[in-house]
């Protein structure tokens, strides 16, 4: 199916884009190591299916093996051991060129002799696309892109958003299996970078390709992934929605890397219907409690800021509820909330609740009660 025939077909900014409507490439990772001869490879072991028309995020840290995957996929990199296989074919020893897949950089790569017509026709002129073809395609994809009329326009004469919306129309232009980005915002600024999340999460509605996407910005991908696998030291620490590894995160690693958490450390001290802190016996709700068997080793207890409850009268505590007793240390304004951030328990451990912005009944200084439903905290894997 080509670009215009995705477009035609596709439905007006839709929620999500139904299964039986994706039109992508399943990409299947088995076993993949990438080993550089250090101390420890740089992807070890990873093993990922992404299924098609799927907006996949891969999210980690700086060297946590999130681009190099990437480039693997893209054949970029040469596979130390492992399959990689797109719809069910092995490409692990394929060059790059005869894989079929674009891709989309942080940096352009726009042909700054090149109009943008020209910069969007390349990759159809390598593979002998007609003329006529390639002039229609163009002005779809373009289209598709919000970029009509600046087809004679040089790269120097367009602003870096729309830069990288051109790039973007050269990486789907010849319809590829899937389409790479890696980190392709990063050099933009907070707003133009929101406003090319939309774009991009919209293209990717309307085409229904396969999408993966590299980042280690938290909120970039939580606002544009299906799904995301969390990056940590080469490994895959956790797979899922963006709902599910934020409420319901496996480990600390992933509770902290996605969003604010408080936590706290239960040691090796087993888990029951009860959880205990300090000198805190808390309550466990069984459903709460992450498959991850690392949480029989070494478990803590996450609940997140906006979960927590302060109040100066104890009595004031939700029947059930747990609790703990701390002190105010400071208050941050953030627009729309307030973070008040907390001196918990007897070890003055850092904690945090969110409350409303015009909420003006603490100060520094104050002495609280902290309490948060036991629904609504995780037992991880510490």
């Amino acid at each position: 199916m080509t670009i215009s025939s995705k477009v035609a077909a596709a439905a007006p900014a839709p929620a999500s884009t139904p299964d039986s409507a994706r039109q992508g490439t399943q990409i299947r990772l088995s076993g993949v190591t990438k080993d550089y001869g250090l101390a420890s490879p740089a992807v070890d072991a990873v093993s990922l299916t992404i299924q098609p028309g799927e907006f996949m995020t891969l999210l980690g840290p700086s060297g946590s093996g999130k681009t190099t995957t990437l480039n693997l996929i893209a054949g970029f990199e040469t596979l130390s051991s492992g399959t990689i296989a797109l719809d069910g074919a092995d490409v692990g020893t394929l060059p790059p060129h005869k894989r079929n897949l674009g891709m989309l950089f942080q940096n352009y790569a726009l042909f700054p002799h090149m109009t943008v017509a020209q910069n969007v026709a390349y990759p159809l002129r390598e593979r002998k696309v007609p003329k006529d073809e390639i002039a229609r395609r163009v002005a779809e994809v373009l289209e598709l892109v919000q970029l009509p009329g600046r087809d004679q326009n040089y790269p120097s004469q367009l602003s870096g958003g729309q830069q990288q919306r051109v790039a973007l129309a050269r990486a789907i232009v010849f319809d590829p299996a899937a389409l790479l980005l890696d980190e392709p915002l990063g050099a933009l600024d907070r707003n133009l970078r929101g406003a090319l999340q939309m774009e991009i999460r919209r293209i990717h509605r309307e085409v229904g390709s396969t999408f993966v996407f590299v980042t280690h910005d938290q909120e970039e991908a939580m606002n544009l992934s299906d799904r995301i696998a969390l990056f940590n030291t080469g490994r895959i620490e956790q797979v899922g929605t963006p709902e599910e590894l934020y409420r319901r995160p496996d480990t600390l690693f992933t509770a902290r890397f996605l969003g604010d958490s408080n936590v706290f450390d239960l040691g090796e001290a087993a888990v029951g219907t009860q959880a205990t802190w300090e000198d805190h016996i808390w309550s466990v709700d069984p459903a709460t409690v992450a498959e991850h068997p690392g949480v029989k080793a070494h478990g803590a207890v996450v609940v997140r800021p906006e979960d927590v409850r302060i109040s100066h009268d104890p009595q004031a505590v939700a029947p059930g509820a747990n609790a703990v007793r701390a002190t105010v240390r400071d208050l941050e304004y953030m627009g729309s909330y307030r973070t008040v951030m907390l001196d918990v328990g007897h070890s003055r451990q850092l904690g945090r609740a969110r409350i409303d912005a015009l909420d003006a009944a603490f100060a520094v200084g104050d002495e609280v009660t902290a309490w948060w439903k036991p629904e609504r905290q995780r037992i991880v894997a510490a």
